[in-house]
């Protein structure tokens, strides 16, 4: 099951993050994960907020570029090697990793981590198949 991502592009200049988050903070919107990768120009700011629409909406009028993706959220073994015993699954089926980020939350003993896929579909069978659990929306209002 994909969970919908906001990836916001920020020039890479002096409180245009913090704008971004500011901008979600007037709205009332928590951000639950965040990643931030940049270039000398710019960078991307991914999220994973509570309300996606809403977010969307209140950046965009505030002038960012403003894109939405799926992404999948799992619950990985807070141990060693767990993260790596799930990227074997997909390496085992030939799917591509694009990007992962990762946060732990007091409220479970597991690592929480999003990942963008090249074959996201391909991603989610293999992943029911290798019984890793796969979080929805709600799993993550929960955490």
């Amino acid at each position: 099951m994909a969970v919908k991502q906001v990836s916001i592009f920020v020039e890479n200049k002096e409180g245009r993050i913090k704008k971004a988050i500011d901008t979600l903070a007037k709205e009332n919107i928590n951000i639950r994960a965040l990643s931030i990768a940049d270039t000398t120009k710019y960078g991307i700011l991914r999220l994973i907020v509570s309300d996606n629409e809403k977010a969307i909406e209140a950046l965009e009028r505030d002038g960012f570029i403003v894109k939405e993706n799926e992404v999948i959220i799992l619950a990985v073994p807070d141990e060693p090697n767990g993260l790596n015993s799930t990227l074997a699954v997909f390496d085992e089926k030939g799917i591509n990793l694009e990007y992962l980020y990762a946060f732990v939350s007091s409220k479970t003993d597991e690592a929480i981590v999003v990942m963008r896929l090249e074959n996201m579909e391909k991603a989610i069978n293999a992943l029911a198949d290798s019984n890793i659990k796969i979080l929805d929306e709600n799993d993550i209002k929960e955490i």
